[in-house]
């Protein structure tokens, strides 16, 4: 066959696929791990209502994440050593050996995840005005950022000088010209998951119900957040302590006495602003009103 998708050559992360008759890109998605929206990105002009029997197409492949408490990850490239990856996350070569033991160092193939110790973020951090940072996650190309945000490749390679579009890290951050859209709605803001971020662990750190964290993010699945995500945070409750006094939140730990020293206010008087609350009984998360 001569027709130009028979020849297609896939981007790293995909694998080819030849469509057969009665395909449909939500069965190839689901047989694949993936989503309609991911395969149509990665084939610009595909018409999902017209599937032609034996073109060849690009479906992303869903890599394996091995275990990497306190650090990043990274999809090796085309060219890729562990030398490399090392000296590019400003790292001795010896930790990323050390952190990935099931990995031979003299066989890497494109496509395979490797955990980066450390926090590892590559600059920049900031963006320059008329732009906006976007958190790398996991799948990420340039293109596909690109494609996102409606902006041209170009203008996007333009606005991150410093960042080497084949060797993209999840956690990393990348600059996109134009006007932040916000993924949450009116009266919530964003927040970028973290390494080591849970749900009660976001909630906890702004303050907020789980309950009501859960609430706001329905499509988010508690059990399985990754570097990157973006989760909604609801608008600051109403204060739950009266005029004059602010709200504290117990953590491990915590006694009365210890807050009271905490916020060098004398502990009868704390007592006496939270009549309701048992203090040989404290609970993590609770709230305490401190006086003055």
């Amino acid at each position: 066959m001569s027709d130009i998708h028979s020849q297609q050559n896939c981007p790293p992360l995909t694998v080819r696929y030849t469509i057969q008759a009665g395909d449909t890109l939500y069965g190839i998605a689901r047989r694949y791990g993936t989503t309609v929206a991911a395969i149509l990105a990665v084939n610009p002009g595909l018409d999902p209502e017209s599937l032609q029997v034996a073109r060849i197409i690009c479906v992303p492949r869903i890599p394996v994440f091995p275990s990497c408490p306190g650090g990043t990850y990274y999809v090796v490239k085309r060219g890729d050593t562990l030398y490399a990856i090392a000296r590019r996350a400003n790292i001795p070569l010896e930790d990323l050996i050390a952190a990935n033991p099931t990995v031979n160092p003299n066989a890497l193939a494109i496509g395979q995840v490797l955990c980066i110790p450390g926090a590892v973020q590559p600059p920049p951090s900031e963006c320059p005005q008329g732009s906006f940072p976007y958190t790398v996650a996991a799948g990420d190309t340039m293109y596909g950022i690109a494609l996102k945000h409606n902006v041209s490749l170009a203008a996007l390679l333009a606005a991150n000088p410093g960042v080497n579009p084949n060797a993209l890290m999840i956690g990393q951050t990348v600059c996109v010209p134009g006007t932040a859209p916000s993924p949450c709605p009116s009266g919530s803001t964003a927040y970028t998951v973290a390494a080591g971020d849970t749900m009660y662990g976001i909630a906890l750190k702004h303050n907020v119900n789980l309950d009501a964290l859960l609430a706001a993010n329905p499509g988010v699945d508690p059990n399985a957040l990754t570097i990157g995500q973006i989760v909604c945070i609801p608008g600051a409750a109403p204060s739950p302590c009266p005029s004059g006094s602010t709200a504290y939140t117990v953590a491990a730990g915590d006694t009365m006495y210890g807050i009271a020293l905490k916020h060098n206010v004398s502990l009868n008087d704390l007592l006496a602003a939270n009549p309701g609350v048992d203090p040989n009984k404290l609970m993590i998360a609770q709230t305490i009103c401190i006086p003055g």
